[in-house]
């Protein structure tokens, strides 16, 4: 049977991950009183903050900014996106036609 935590960041019961994700205290409080939803859901910003400002997981600086910022995802209502950052709008999307995109099409 799958382990439950009440997820902080969904507020509500949901399955808890099968192991600490980070060393340490941070990891132990991640583990304890976060659900995988939750933590699928930052994995997918962190790897926007690294791809937009050019991080290195290798760089302890780098470490200790995300680890920063994974605490104000999880734990205290949201992180700001990276200045200057805009989605991917994919072509023939409705985005894409209100920004004036051709939908993709190839031109004649």
């Amino acid at each position: 049977m799958a382990r439950t935590v009440f997820c902080e960041y969904e507020q509500r019961e949901t399955e808890g991950l099968d192991f600490a994700p980070w060393p340490g205290e941070p990891g132990q409080r991640v583990l304890a009183r976060i659900g995988k939803g939750a933590w699928s859901k930052w994995l997918a910003h962190q790897t926007m903050l690294i791809n937009e400002n050019r991080l290195s997981p290798m760089n302890s600086e780098h470490r200790t900014f995300l680890l920063a910022e994974m605490e104000k995802f999880l734990f205290a209502g949201g992180a700001e996106k990276p200045a200057g950052y805009s989605p991917e709008v994919p072509p023939g999307s409705a985005a894409d036609a209100a920004a004036g995109g051709d939908g993709g099409a190839a031109s004649t």
